[in-house]
């Protein structure tokens, strides 16, 4: 089972950036996908979520109607499109996978997932 998520690079603030993260050993609509991020010497938070069947969505309260996940079940892949990017975003993403049904309380938890690809640094500049 592998994750890797890739797409990052250097942006500036206002601008967009197109995260994905590739699965491989595992059907990608068995799995939930979140999508994480750590800043230097900040604790790894929940960006944003979506569901096994990709009827559910959920972000962040810092990162809401500015970024937006999708998955391509077909390409075992799933997208974190990154628009209007501030400095406070400059972090390395990962992308995981949970067997769980998440729902709004437990998505952002990193306990409930199963499996994590390396991460992928994005920087904002201002």
């Amino acid at each position: 089972v592998q994750l890797q998520a890739y797409g990052g690079g250097l942006v500036q603030a206002g601008g967009s950036l197109n995260l994905s993260c590739a699965v491989s050993g595992f059907t990608l609509d068995s799995y939930s996908i979140g999508w994480f991020r750590q800043a230097p010497g900040k604790e790894r938070e929940g960006v944003s979520c979506i569901t096994r069947s990709g009827g559910r969505k959920y972000y962040a309260s810092s990162v809401k109607g500015r970024f937006t996940i999708s998955r391509d079940n077909a390409k075992n892949t799933v997208y974190l499109q990154m628009d209007s990017v501030k400095p406070e975003d400059t972090a390395v993403y990962s992308c995981a996978a949970s067997r769980f049904s998440l729902i709004a309380s437990s998505w952002s938890n990193p306990s409930y997932y199963d499996f994590w690809g390396q991460g992928t640094l994005v920087t904002v500049s201002s």
